[in-house]
């Protein structure tokens, strides 16, 4: 007992100095590392960075509020505090937290247009994404392959899509499942609005042409010896400029133009609802709202939530990390995973107590924060501060931003979402996955986010479970005197294919006389568990009962001591090619012992119909299968782990062989 407590207090008194440690402090406050080197350098390009971004977060925090299907100020409520605490906590100079099209469909679709919903649900998802950066559990995001990333991204980006053509139509009343989504928009067709319509094509179209005069290689066919003029550095910068903030453009454009014709008793338009000034209520969020007259509290109210819960910080997880890891790659330098998931779970914890609905990183915005020239996190503080300022003084003008133009915003914007070029890649490369993207991407459509994960996540283990229950093997035969089967195993072996092994070591040599002896060749296989070794030890004995050599080759020094502890006369070889030397030094003699006894006659063989039996000359011989042995045939030592030989005696293993 008193060793124990003295190793506990060591353990803690350990513990205690590495969390009291300077390093373990700027590893979990980044901005104790990178803030003394900041200069005005730093200064200017943050700056720029971060006026850029905001320009472009306000427009799509309004348009995403829609697809949240919440309030348009929510948009913004959610735009500027995840900022603040990632600079504090982040390892991303590049990473923009915010508002985002996939997180903003799935809070619609659990939050079902209720603010209060909302709020909570960023504040159970904020709780979720700490505690998993806590406990190390980030590696969860790894079972989502890339078929159910693409198939789902995919779907979600044509639901968000089809959900905005009732805005660029005009139309109203508008159900929102998919399905239902495109019905009522045919059925509701004669309704259309033509000045929303007119007016949300001309400014998806310019958004397209201003994200290709951006995204234009100028340079193409310039002859790199030729210097820039001046006229020409000036123009490219303002494309660049221009295209960045086109959504910004675009919607204060639109918003004076509505709101002449407004001010003249002019209304053509579809306008946006009223949206309130000012700083949002701050306070923790509340866990009651009223619903058809009554007040839904308690367990009522987290079902409401229901798989939200669990669901969408998963895929907020996964949309940080990835895009993190993506632009870190791009620009040379490394960020945390750990610290990544308990800065986004910080940043959608304090965020909730503004109003937030729940936030993840955003692709668009990342990429114009890395190209307008970044440096440090703190780039964040400036867009955070401009949408700060846009709450303070602007927010009675949004009542005149045309819907169909949000919508326009919002398809451009997702419109690189679905990834049709992956459908023949993937067909080309591994059609398995295929089937997972397609399975994914139809099961978000018909049935919802979380089931098509679920299916896409579950349909790539079974393919996965598969191959190890059945893993790739290769039988090659050596025409000689005997004949030799060499059999490869194309990866690991675990304990799923412990059946499969026995059945196809024994269809490679004792399938029908005469038998071949058998090369086992593990030149791929590093792993073998206590299942595979036994069905291993089962194949051996199964050839040592019919008289027939069983031999393993290029097996590891960690493997073959394993081996060796467990099967008795082991026959192991450094090479194939020493293994058949030994084989056929074994069978010159008339090739007696493969499986024929000394009194057989190699004569003309034939198969007994329905019967599955050879004869020899009249002799039936078939193998001796040991199918049965008992459950004693291999011990683990309970101190070691070690696999041993349990010696069973003569009598004993009598008694296991099977009638023929």
């Amino acid at each position: 007992m008193a060793v124990v407590l003295r190793k506990c207090k060591r353990n803690g008194v350990k513990l205690v100095q590495q969390t009291c440690s300077i390093g373990f402090l700027k590893k979990r406050l980044p901005i104790v590392e990178w803030l003394p080197r900041y200069n005005l350098e730093k200064f200017q390009g943050d700056l720029i960075a971060g006026l850029t971004v905001g320009l472009t977060v306000i427009p799509q925090g309004l348009a995403y509020a829609a697809v949240a299907e919440l309030p348009l100020q929510y948009g913004l409520y959610s735009a500027f505090m995840g900022c603040f605490i990632y600079c504090l906590f982040g390892t991303s100079k590049d990473v923009t937290l915010g508002p985002t099209a996939i997180i903003s469909l799935m809070t619609a679709e659990y939050a079902k247009g209720e603010p209060t919903l909302a709020i909570a649900l960023c504040l159970c998802a904020g709780l979720v994404q700490f505690a998993m950066g806590v406990l190390q559990l980030g590696f969860l995001v790894n079972f989502m392959a890339f078929p159910v990333i693409s198939g789902y991204m995919s779907a979600a980006a044509l639901i968000i899509g089809c959900g905005q053509l009732k805005l660029i139509f005009g139309l109203k009343d508008v159900r929102r499942d998919f399905i239902w989504n495109i019905y009522d928009t045919f059925r509701k067709l004669p309704e259309t609005n033509h000045w929303d319509l007119t007016l949300g094509v001309i400014s998806f179209v310019i958004l397209l042409i201003m994200k290709w005069l951006k995204d234009r290689d100028w340079d193409k066919n310039r002859d790199p010896f030729t210097p820039l003029t001046t006229r020409q550095r000036v123009g490219r910068k303002a494309v660049w400029v221009i295209g960045t903030g086109r959504n910004a453009l675009i919607v204060i454009a639109t918003t004076i133009l509505a709101g002449v014709l407004f001010s003249n008793n002019i209304k053509p338009f579809t306008m946006t609802k009223d949206v309130p000034p000012g700083f949002p209520d701050v306070g923790p969020p509340s866990f009651s709202y009223q619903h058809n007259n009554r007040t839904v509290e308690g367990e009522e109210f987290l079902s409401h939530l229901g798989a939200g819960i669990a669901v969408l910080p998963l895929i907020a997880i996964l949309e940080t990390i990835a895009y993190g890891k993506a632009f870190a790659s791009r620009n040379k330098y490394r960020i945390d995973p750990t610290q990544e998931l308990l800065a986004l779970g910080m940043s959608n914890i304090v965020s909730s107590f503004f109003g937030s609905y729940p936030m993840s990183c955003s692709a668009s915005r990342t990429a114009i924060n890395s190209t307008s020239g970044v440096r440090t996190p703190l780039g964040g503080i400036f867009a955070g501060l401009l949408v700060i300022l846009a709450l303070a003084f602007i927010m009675p003008y949004f009542r005149y931003i045309p819907s169909a133009v949000l919508g326009a915003v919002i398809i451009a914007s997702v419109i690189n979402m679905f990834e049709y070029q992956a459908i023949p890649k993937q067909w080309r490369i591994h059609k398995q996955d295929l089937l997972v993207w397609m399975a994914c991407f139809l099961c978000v459509l018909l049935l919802g986010i979380q089931f098509g994960i679920l299916v896409g996540v579950g349909l790539g283990l079974i393919f996965e479970l598969y191959g190890l229950a059945k893993p790739g093997t290769k039988v090659d035969i050596i025409d000689c005197c005997p004949k030799i089967a060499v059999m490869r195993f194309e990866k690991g072996l675990s304990f799923p294919a412990s059946d499969f092994i026995v059945t196809t070591i024994h269809n490679a040599g004792l399938d029908e006389p005469p038998y071949k002896p058998v090369i086992l060749d593990f030149t791929h296989v590093s792993h073998l568990d206590f299942s595979v070794i036994r069905a291993l030890s089962i194949s051996v004995e199964e050839y040592a009962t019919n008289n027939t050599p069983l031999y393993f080759a290029c097996v590891s020094r960690s493997l073959e001591m394993k081996l060796k502890k467990a099967i008795k006369d082991l026959q192991c070889f450094p090479t194939v090619q020493l293994a058949t030397e030994a084989i056929l030094d074994e069978g010159v003699h008339g090739c007696i012992g493969m499986g024929f006894t000394e009194g057989q006659n190699r004569g003309t063989r034939r198969i007994t119909p329905g019967t599955g039996a050879s004869t020899e000359d009249g002799d039936v011989h078939q193998p001796i299968l040991m199918t049965e042995l008992s459950s004693d045939h291999l011990d683990v030592s309970s101190d070691t782990g070690e696999v041993l030989q349990n010696n069973i005696s003569s009598s004993g293993r009598d008694n296991h062989e099977t009638a023929v």
